[in-house]
């Protein structure tokens, strides 16, 4: 008996080469009480309205790719977010005829045959006219037509494939004793409804039963089938739903089933994952439990007793391993102990606030509707250690058309600030202030005189006014918080040249902006005295000589001092919707997490506190004033920097010489037989010259029989140093140009993880130093990932690809760049790659069997405890759980059976089965400071960039999703390496590889092994026209494919690689496969038609290398396959990109007989032939 386990980082992501990584934008979806459904940007800084809504809505519940929502007609509506790769179905049915003496095949089938129209087992019939589209959400994409590929292979004319009988094994071939065929006929239908509100067709029941609420989730209980949801809904009468096959090929899924119930249920909440809890009638709580992938309703229910005996609970809302809730008097708990294991969790905590709706998101983030208010709240500081959070607060972002006057009166605002003038308001007397106040406009203006200066008496309203304190440089803080003296009325006010002594303040919610001759709103209607606010006036009142007669009759603008402080107050820009009332919030799409950055506090317009009216003081210095102060400052510096060093100029120029020294203590891989870990002195010493260049050598210090000896390296002959995966050690190795040709570097293991990676770091810099190598990589770079994923980069010399004299490949320099991803793909100036999943299988039983817990091959020891992510740039985001999707299939606890080890496994259990194995998972992510953006939404399995330079400003860039869907990248250029969206490229079968050459020559490999060439690909057509179906090598199967200038190579499952014979520019399907090389993992052809792979056993000092990064000589138009393999860096290399190698090798002259005899060829093999056989081995 065995167990197996696996350890899974996340879906394979496709990055690009950028400016640093950011989260993928999402949405907050809410309700407010007349109906109206906004979303908020985790990456904007409004509500938007959702304005084709067919009616008011009352609840929504959000995933990352779709919102369903609950109608005020009781209805399910959904709306599926637009994306690049559209919702499509294939539909299909099996056309079956028999054979018989007069008719030959035909229709007649015998009354114990299946159906001439059935489904594939032929149990079902389906006649071509009894397809219908689910709903007016679906349209047809074409009409039906025969598939005529069988297993990668065309079939004969008119697609049948043959057999001896129903049911048996079909072949594409017609045989004498074939008595039976059936063909395939296809056709897709698309799901339309995007981006808009459709309605989901409602149940027929026997009496009414309308929907009260709705809860989405469980996309993280099992990643097949793709897109997969639960969505439940509770109706008016207490029962509850649950909507049977939404996933991405069937958004809407297909039925209705009622699920039993203890009681009458008023709410639901579905997290993510299998939680899923209700509330019920009398306030108690009630959980389900027995929720799996093959069982997503789940088989039981649990009750809770409520937070509060005495108050039932309203509101339930459930998250990855949180349950938060609302009692009937608004009071917010949060339940402890809840995880996969114990969905009930174990008690309830008080929390603080009052709320009626709370809603659970992504990361467990919190999001709550506030009773009083009816503000959306935010739950900050919420992280794995601390689920509860810190603090709530409220979501400040304006809704939709309220923006637009709000960012007018901003940019006014900003006008008056630095234009110098403002817009003139309307100024009244004090009788006309009077007469306003009465005729109940709610405000009451003042004089304008005090701010020209002028003696005025105080007004006859005895309403108390707020003073502004004097203002100075000094006592303005102090002034304005001692004051308290509010209920005195404002007395004579004078204006000092310098200083402007008192004002009134405006209504809070006004916005008034001072000039002379401005008016200044009371805060006399608002019923008392509003906070203390200031304008400041700082130059001199006599240069601003302006008459309040002009001011009053026509003057539109006035002249203001170009430093002045302005009160912060705003008008009512949102008038009577100010504060919007919310009713609902969905968080259940929204994803972000504690470290994100938001925009949805911005400070409101009308907020009259003291650290806006500190802030109002920064302003009192203009931005012109700025930036002559700063002119100034570097001018004095440069003034006193050339005097100072014009003081040592008779002095001799000094020349830094110095050496540095890093010692520590390490383990060395010894040379010698037997090989073991010895511990040594490590050593570098670092010096620098008198032309300022920086070298450095290695010392490793080990005993010999007792006796010291040293092993040392130049750093300037350093080519690669690279992290080893090894379990038991923190090792890395160092290559030098004599090592790679040994295969046997410098292996050494430092004590800790921390410790290697500052190795590591140190002698990167240092030999980056000392070669002169700053900066990214160049264009023409050559990329190259390890099986661990680190990735490396070359730059190429001229010399590289020289003809016949290249420069060894034993001898370029190798770099590391951040990030850790399985492949990259290069060209035309940019640089895409794809993350990739780790994971591994287990298993033991007898003694000669494997470990109880192994890798994948059964042969390395590899338990739960002893796992760890790859690097320290990964960190755990999930615990172990038993791994569904495996090939091969599983029973319903996950085990595979074999009849023993190994062998080929399956997921049912036979007789013959004598040992089994089950794969644990457990997801890592990777946060890396590497140069690379996330490309969301898609997860590639393989990217292709034109090799070389563009024709055209728009780079084609072509891929194949994990799903095996061909996609085109549209609106890559060298400005926007990311591109705009994807374009769908329809194809009969899932594609796992795919290449792009010079022309527009687009090859592409099937997961069945077959090839395929894109026709009619050009600039006007980026997708092209058709495929074009290739034959394989005979009785092979291809698995990758990568094309050049002129020259299409593939590789084989068995590892040989393949050139295309026959290409023009008019036969660009080629006419047949020449045998290259055997051994062979990946190739990848460049922009010069230069071949490169990696091969496998390539010999070594010591044993046989696998992943050794090869290169073909004497590649030349004459002689496209070349003659041999030169052998670089490895092992251990899993790919190697050299599209974006376009440099043209210099011409070297050749000798004649009558010159000295030309450098011997450098064989990468010793005695002579390097290729034996056309093998990339000896």
């Amino acid at each position: 008996m065995e167990r197996c386990r696996a350890r899974r980082a996340g879906p394979a992501d496709a990055f690009r080469a950028g400016e640093g990584a950011a989260m993928p934008a999402s949405l907050l979806w809410a309700v407010d009480v007349h109906g109206r459904v906004y979303s908020l940007s985790s990456a904007g800084q409004q509500w938007e309205l959702w304005r084709d809504a067919p009616m008011e809505f009352k609840r929504v519940t959000a995933a990352q790719q779709c919102c369903w929502s609950l109608g005020c007609d009781n209805g399910i509506y959904l709306n599926v977010f637009a994306s690049d790769v559209p919702v499509r179905y294939r539909e299909e049915t099996y056309e079956n005829q028999r054979w018989n003496p007069v008719d030959g095949f035909s229709e007649r089938l015998l009354p114990s045959d299946r159906w001439q129209w059935s489904d594939v087992t032929g149990l079902q019939h389906q006649p071509l006219h009894g397809f219908q589209l689910p709903s007016s959400s679906w349209e047809w994409e074409g009409d039906w037509y025969v598939d005529e590929n069988f297993e990668g292979e065309p079939t004969e004319k008119e697609g049948w494939t043959y057999s001896i009988d129903f049911p048996s094994t079909y072949t594409k071939d017609k045989k004498w004793n074939s008595c039976v065929r059936r063909r395939r006929w296809i056709r897709y239908r698309r799901y339309k409804a995007m981006d808009t509100w459709a309605k989901i067709p409602s149940q027929p029941m026997s009496l009414p039963d309308p929907f009260s609420d709705i809860s989405c989730g469980g996309w993280e209980i099992s990643e097949e089938p793709r897109g997969r949801l639960s969505l439940w809904a509770v109706s008016l009468q207490g029962k509850v739903w649950f909507r049977e096959g939404i996933c991405h090929h069937n958004p809407e899924g297909s039925s209705w089933e009622e699920v039993p119930l203890p009681g009458e249920v008023v709410q639901i909440s579905c997290g993510p994952g299998d939680l899923v809890w209700a509330v019920l009638w009398e306030g108690k709580l009630i959980v389900r439990e027995g929720i799996t992938r093959d069982c997503p309703k789940g088989l039981t229910w649990t009750v809770v007793e409520g937070p509060s005996p005495e108050v039932g609970a309203s509101h339930v809302s459930v998250g990855n391993s949180v349950v938060w809730a609302v009692t009937k008097d608004n009071k917010v708990w949060f339940r402890r102990g809840v995880n996969s294991h114990n969905p009930c969790g174990s008690g309830w905590i008080s929390m603080v606030g009052e709320m009626i709706t709370i809603s659970v998101g992504l990361h467990d983030q919190v999001w709550a509707v506030g009773g009083e208010d009816r503000a959306v709240y935010f739950r900050q500081g919420v992280t794995v250690s601390e689920l509860s959070g810190k603090t709530w607060r409220a979501i400040s972002a304006p809704r939709d058309g309220e923006r637009s006057h709000s960012s007018a009166s901003s940019q006014q605002s900003a006008g008056r600030y630095f234009s110098g003038e403002v817009q003139a308001q309307s100024v009244v007397n004090d009788a006309d202030s009077d007469a306003e106040k009465g005729a109940g406009d709610g405000a009451t203006f003042t004089t304008p005189e005090p701010l020209l200066g002028s003696a005025s008496d105080p007004p006859s309203d005895p309403a108390p006014k707020a003073r502004i304190p004097k203002v100075t440089s000094d006592s303005f803080i102090s002034e304005l918080v001692s004051d308290k003296d509010q209920a005195k009325p404002s007395k004579d006010v004078r204006v000092t040249p310098a200083v402007l002594e008192e004002e009134v303040l405006p209504i809070e919610g006004e916005e008034s902006l001072l000039c002379a001759g401005e008016a200044l709103p009371s805060t006399e209607s608002r019923g008392g005295p509003a906070s203390q606010w200031s304008n400041v006036d700082l130059e001199e009142a006599q240069n601003q000589q302006i008459q309040s007669a002009a001011v009053l009759d026509s003057a539109e603008t006035c002249s203001l001092s170009s430093v002045t402080t302005f009160t912060l107050a705003g008008e009512d820009s949102y008038g009577a919707e100010e504060h919007p009332m919310w009713a609902w919030v969905s968080g259940g799409g929204c994803s972000v997490d504690s470290s994100s950055q938001l925009n949805w506090f911005s400070s409101s317009a009308n907020t009259n506190s003291l650290t806006q009216s500190v802030q109002s003081m920064s302003l009192s210095v203009s931005p012109a004033q700025t930036a002559a102060w700063r002119r100034q400052i570097c001018e004095q510096l440069s003034e006193r920097s050339r005097r100072e060093m014009d003081d040592f100029k008779h002095y001799e120029q000094a020349i830094e010489q110095s050496v540095w020294v890093k010692k520590g203590a390490m383990q060395w891989w010894r040379d010698w037989k037997p090989h073991k870990w010895i511990d040594v002195q490590f050593a570098f010493e670092q010096f620098s010259g008198p032309d300022g260049n920086k070298d450095g050598i290695l010392f490793i210090y080990y005993n010999y029989y007792e006796e010291k000896k040293y092993l040392h390296a130049f750093i300037n002959e350093v080519t690669i140093l690279v992290p080893v995966l090894n379990d038991s050690k923190h090792t890395f190795a160092i290559y030098t140009d004599e090592r790679t040709k040994q295969r046997w570097p410098i292996r050494v293991a430092a004590a800790t993880e921390l410790e290697m990676y500052d190795w590591l770091a140190l002698l990167s810099v240092s030999c980056c130093e000392s070669r002169g190598i700053r900066g990214p990589p160049s264009r023409q770079a050559i990329w190259s990932i390890t099986c661990k994923g680190d990735i490396f980069v070359s730059e190429p010399s001229p010399a590289l690809e020289a003809v016949p004299y290249p420069t060894p490949c034993d001898q370029m320099f190798w770099r590391q760049v951040g990030g850790h991803l399985r492949m990259v793909e290069c060209g035309a100036g940019i640089v895409w790659g794809i993350g990739d999943p780790v994971s591994g299988y287990t298993s033991r039983g007898l003694p000669t069997d494997r470990y109880m817990w192994s890798n994948a091959s059964g042969l390395q020891e590899c338990t739960k405890t002893s796992t760890r992510p790859p690097s320290p740039q990964w960190t755990w985001v999930s615990d172990w759980a038993v791994d569904y999707s495996v090939s091969g299939g599983t029973d319903r606890e996950g085990w595979q059976y074999a009849a023993d080890f190994p062998a080929s496994f399956h997921g049912y259990k036979t007789m013959k089965d004598f040992v089994r194995r089950r794969r644990w998972a457990r997801k890592c992510k990777l946060t890396t400071t590497g140069p690379w953006q996330e490309v969301p939404p898609i997860a590639l399995s393989d990217v292709t960039v034109l090799p070389g330079a563009a024709a055209s400003s728009t780079i084609p860039l072509w891929a194949v999703s994990n799903k095996g869907d061909v996609l085109c990248r549209l609106g890559v250029t060298a400005l926007t390496p990311a591109g705009s969206s994807w374009l769908h490229v329809g194809t009969d079968q899932p594609f796992k590889s795919i290449s792009i050459g010079a022309a527009g020559q687009v090859w592409a490999i099937a997961r069945d092994g077959s090839a395929f060439h894109r026709g009619s690909v050009s600039p006007q057509n980026p997708a092209g026209d058709c495929w074009y179906h290739i034959p394989s090598p005979a009785k092979q199967k291809l698995k990758q494919v990568s094309v050049g200038r002129t020259s299409i190579c593939t590789v084989d499952e068995n590892g040989n690689l393949w050139y295309r014979q026959g290409v023009t520019p008019s036969y660009p399907q080629g006419s047949s496969w020449d045998h290259i090389s055997n051994n062979v993992r990946k190739v990848s052809v460049g922009p010069l038609d230069q071949i490169w792979i990696i091969a496998d056993k390539v010999q070594g000092s010591q044993s046989l290398s696998c992943g050794t990064v090869c290169h073909r000589l004497g590649v030349q138009p004459v002689e496209p396959k070349g003659h041999q393999w030169d052998y670089g860096i490895g092992g251990g290399w899993d790919h190697v990109t050299v599209r974006g190698n376009a440099t043209e090798p210099p011409r070297i002259a050749l000798f004649s007989q009558k010159d000295s005899a030309p450098p011997t060829s450098r064989s990468p093999l010793p005695g002579g032939d390097a290729e034996l056989n056309g093998s990339a081995v000896g």
